[in-house]
């Protein structure tokens, strides 16, 4: 019974199940009617506005823990491994570019939403830098925490910030392209129409948990993501396997992914939640109007499509920009990689400008 409880956190398993049910429910009402990676979308929506109204399942409001996400994400990272092409190297070759704007985009980020949140927020600055922060979601709270910021508007805002990237970059894409996109459009990558045998089946599970292991020994930053994609990568280009996670399991992991983001709502009050809502809007609207003019400006010389680039520097977070890739069919490994690099430079940036800090508590 401990390692059930401590498996479910918890939460009374029918609260846990009517939570998924109303994430179900959203997800498909959202599939059927063709919006943009309806599953992840509706279920998120369903179950957050529940949470945010304060709804109760028997007694408790809509909960997941929120470690389910993470022993999914692996199914992420080896389908996106998939598409690794066999001339990776001499595309990879042509990001340097992209990748070394990151080096730019990163404090230019952290300095507009610093100056969203704290000139224009009022918030205090501990909170405020932190808050800032365009990728590192765990990272932001462990140091804001250590640092003495304001714990439960800084969840807010950086939830947030996952959370508008996740909700309006696909139906953005979507009126701009004119067409459905992912779940809403049929998906389709790499692998997928290929048949699943024993032998597939062995080799990717062996990426996404091996990968996982070997990423997290090596430190890698999201290792469960980022450890499974370069495995299955490996083993796709040396041709050990060319199948990929079917489509159901894609949809699987995005019911789970967006049902366990919409119970973090719960408990978030109707005025933090608008102050934070509102805040949040006007720092990633800016962030995007830079990443949309470094996609207008580079696009070209590396090689890859426009919204792919605007994707590669969404300020969203790296399991959710990543399946959003796969979803809407972008450059998958390209956006992925960047991600990554976005994280561990938000970071080292983080850190540096520590010292110019306000207060008293400068050393998280």
């Amino acid at each position: 019974m401990s390692g059930a409880k401590g498996l479910t956190q918890g939460i009374a398993p029918r609260v846990l199940l009517a939570t998924f049910a109303l994430g179900a429910a959203g997800g498909g009402l959202f599939t059927l009617a063709g919006v943009p990676l309806g599953m992840l979308l509706g279920s998120l929506l369903a179950v957050a506005v529940a949470a945010a109204a304060g709804v109760r399942f028997f007694g408790q409001v809509p909960a997941v823990p929120q470690g389910w996400r993470l022993v999914l994400m692996p199914v992420i990272g080896v389908a996106i491994g998939a598409g690794f092409p066999v001339d990776f190297l001499e595309q990879a070759a042509r990001w340097w570019l992209t990748l070394l704007a990151l080096v730019v985009f990163v404090p230019l980020a952290h300095l507009i939403g610093w100056g969203v949140y704290r000139h224009i927020g009022r918030v205090e600055p501990r909170t405020a830098y932190f808050a800032a922060m365009p990728g590192g979601f765990f990272e932001a709270l462990e140091m804001g925490e250590r640092a003495g910021a304001d714990m439960a508007l800084l969840v807010a805002l950086q939830f947030l910030r996952l959370i508008l990237c996740i909700i309006c970059i696909p139906i953005a894409f979507a009126l701009l392209t004119g067409q459905l996109v992912g779940s809403g459009g049929g998906m389709d990558w790499p692998g997928a129409g290929e048949p699943l045998l024993a032998w597939d089946m062995m080799v990717l599970g062996l990426a996404g948990l091996g990968g996982w292991w070997l990423a997290a020994q090596l430190r890698l930053p999201a290792a469960v993501l980022s450890g499974p994609l370069l495995l299955s990568g490996l083993a796709h280009v040396t041709g050990l396997t060319a199948a990929a996670p079917p489509e159901w399991m894609i949809l699987f992991t995005q019911w789970v992914v967006g049902t366990a983001l919409g119970s973090r709502f719960a408990g978030f009050g109707p005025r933090l939640l608008w102050l934070a809502l509102r805040l949040s809007a006007l720092s990633v609207v800016l962030m995007m109007v830079l990443a949309v003019a470094i996609a207008m400006l580079l696009a070209g010389p590396a090689g890859e499509a426009k919204l792919a680039v605007v994707l590669a520097f969404a300020p969203g977070g790296i399991t959710e920009m990543s399946l959003v890739a796969l979803s809407l069919q972008m450059s998958a490994v390209y956006v992925t990689m960047h991600h990554l690099l976005r994280i561990v430079l938000a970071v080292i940036v983080a850190r540096i400008g520590l010292r110019f800090l306000p207060g008293p508590a400068r050393n998280p």
